[in-house]
């Protein structure tokens, strides 16, 4: 029997496991099997969003599965295009058709966009859907402390949580400590940074997994969970997907967190994505 993953309780008393399955990219019926396959490998928390234009695979692979539907916990994303509230009301509902469930148990707005100037529109709609019950707990992607505060002032709401590219070569210690701040829940897009190879050759992270008899992608995720950050790693490998949950019989001292804290970079981020200017739609 797979051991079940720890949970973590978000502001709004809503739990919420400590490690999820990332569904970027994963469609058809390849992404059908490979998020079966995660859902039998142990996995409850499962990330989609409206722009990955899988939820319609996410769907047909909760109809498939035999785990009841209360037991996962699943998450979509707002899309920049729909922040206006009446289209964020329809973008909500229309997530909620593709994936043919009648709640999610989390939803984000995945970027703030804020040139558009449409955020908290959008939050003030997610609000409203989770009065209505469509979504148990409401949250955001990639919002700096300065949207936050905003979203904050506007509604007098706090999210749950906040989704943000996080890994040891962008370690975001800042935004980190803003969101604890706030009692806000890290989360964390690309955890292993879509940058293995240089991970896995760095020197000091090869001592600490042999240390723990560990895989080097076992100890990032490890440190992730340290933080304090939800990691959501991607794997379409079984095999993997079991190696990436096996990381809560051990613990990290915290010189090996240091050891990885060190390895951020100023300009870390995977693709230049700066929240204060990047627009998505």
């Amino acid at each position: 029997m797979t051991e079940l993953i720890p949970t973590i309780m978000l502001n709004d008393g809503v739990e919420i496991p400590a490690l999820g399955f990332g569904t970027y990219k994963l469609k058809g019926a390849t992404g059908v099997n490979s998020i079966l396959s995660a859902i039998n490998n142990g996995y409850r928390l499962l990330d989609s969003a409206f722009n990955y234009e899988n939820e319609g695979t996410l769907g047909e692979a909760l109809r498939r599965t035999h785990v009841a539907r209360e037991e996962l916990f699943i998450t979509s994303k707002l899309p920049g295009r729909h922040q206006k509230y009446d289209e964020a009301i329809a973008t909500i509902q229309e997530s909620l058709y593709r994936t043919g469930v009648d709640y999610y148990d989390l939803y984000l707005i995945h970027w703030p966009n804020p040139k558009q100037g449409n955020y908290v529109e959008a939050w003030r709609a997610l609000i409203d859907a989770q009065k209505w019950g469509l979504i148990r707990s409401i949250g955001v992607c990639n919002f700096l402390p300065e949207h936050i505060a905003t979203l904050i002032k506007e509604t007098g709401v706090v999210p749950s949580i906040n989704q943000i590219e996080l890994h040891p070569f962008f370690n975001q210690e800042v935004q980190r400590n803003y969101n604890q701040s706030k009692e806000i829940v890290t989360q964390s897009w690309s955890p292993l940074g879509r940058k293995l190879t240089a991970l896995l050759e760095n020197d000091a992270l090869k001592r600490i997994a042999q240390k723990y008899h560990k895989s080097i992608p076992q100890i990032i995720l490890r440190w992730h969970v340290e933080l304090g950050a939800i990691p959501i790693p991607k794997s379409s490998s079984s095999s993997r997907q079991v190696e990436n949950r096996q990381i809560f019989d051990f613990s990290l001292t915290q010189e090996e967190r240091e050891v990885i804290n060190q390895l951020t970079k100023e300009n870390g981020r995977l693709a230049n994505q700066d929240p204060a200017e990047y627009e998505e739609f």
